[in-house]
C-alpha cells in the first residue's frame, strides 16, 4: 500500500472539512455503509477507523462500494431501486434503534424529502411505516416463541415506551400484544398429551 492509498491526516482534514479542492484526487469509501464519496460530499463524517481510500470510483465499486447518492462521485445517480434496497436493508439491520428520516438520510447519503418520496413510490410505505412494520413483525415473533414481558418486548424491538408499542400492536394488527400472544401462543403443552 502506497501513501495515495493511506488516509493521511491532509485526506482526513478535507472528508471532514468536506473541501471541494480534493475531489478528483481520491476517494473515500466508508466501510459500515459500504459507500463511497467524493471529500467534497456534505454527508455526516464517518468515523475515521471506517475509511478507506481510492484513486478513482472505478477502484471503490471494484471493491464493492456503491456511490454516495448525495454527492455522486461517479457523476451518475444510482438506481432508486438500489437506493431504497439500500436503506431497507440498513432498517432491516437497524430498526431495534431510534430511526428518524433525517437518520436514514444521513446513513443512506441524501436528502430526507427524496427519500421519503422516493421509499414510498418503490416500497409503497413510507420509511417509518415500514419501520412499524418491521418492528411489529418482530415483535409477533417473540410474542409467540419467548416468554418475555411486553415491556421488555417493546425495548427489544426499539420502542421503549410501552404504552405507544401496545397502541401501536394494536392498530397495526387489530389485538393487544397480551391477546395476540394468547391466541397465538404455541400449544406445547396440548402436543406433549397427545
Amino acid at each position: 500500500m502506497n501513501d495515495k492509498d493511506q488516509l493521511t491526516e491532509e485526506k482526513w482534514q478535507a472528508i471532514i472539512n468536506n473541501d471541494a479542492a480534493y475531489d478528483g484526487k481520491f476517494i473515500y469509501a466508508v466501510k459500515s455503509t459500504h459507500i463511497f464519496c467524493k471529500p467534497s460530499c456534505k454527508s455526516r463524517a464517518p468515523k475515521k477507523e471506517h475509511v478507506r481510500i481510492f484513486y478513482n470510483a472505478g477502484e471503490a465499486q471494484a471493491a464493492n462500494y456503491r456511490p454516495c447518492k448525495r454527492c455522486k462521485p461517479t457523476g451518475e445517480r444510482q438506481p432508486d431501486y438500489e437506493w431504497v434496497a439500500q436503506i431497507t436493508q440498513y432498517i432491516d439491520s437497524h430498526y431495534s434503534s431510534a430511526l428518524s428520516l433525517e437518520k436514514l438520510a444521513l446513513e443512506c447519503h441524501g436528502s430526507p424529502y427524496h427519500l421519503q418520496r422516493t421509499f414510498k413510490r418503490i416500497q409503497g410505505v413510507t420509511p417509518v411505516e415500514y419501520v412499524q412494520q418491521r418492528r411489529i413483525g418482530k415483535a409477533k415473533e417473540l410474542l409467540r416463541e419467548t416468554e418475555e414481558a411486553v415491556t421488555d418486548i417493546a425495548l427489544h424491538v426499539g420502542i421503549p415506551n410501552t404504552s405507544y408499542f401496545i397502541t401501536l400492536f394494536k392498530k397495526k394488527t387489530g389485538q393487544t400484544p397480551a391477546h395476540y400472544r394468547q391466541n397465538r401462543a404455541r400449544p406445547f403443552e396440548s402436543q406433549e398429551e397427545a
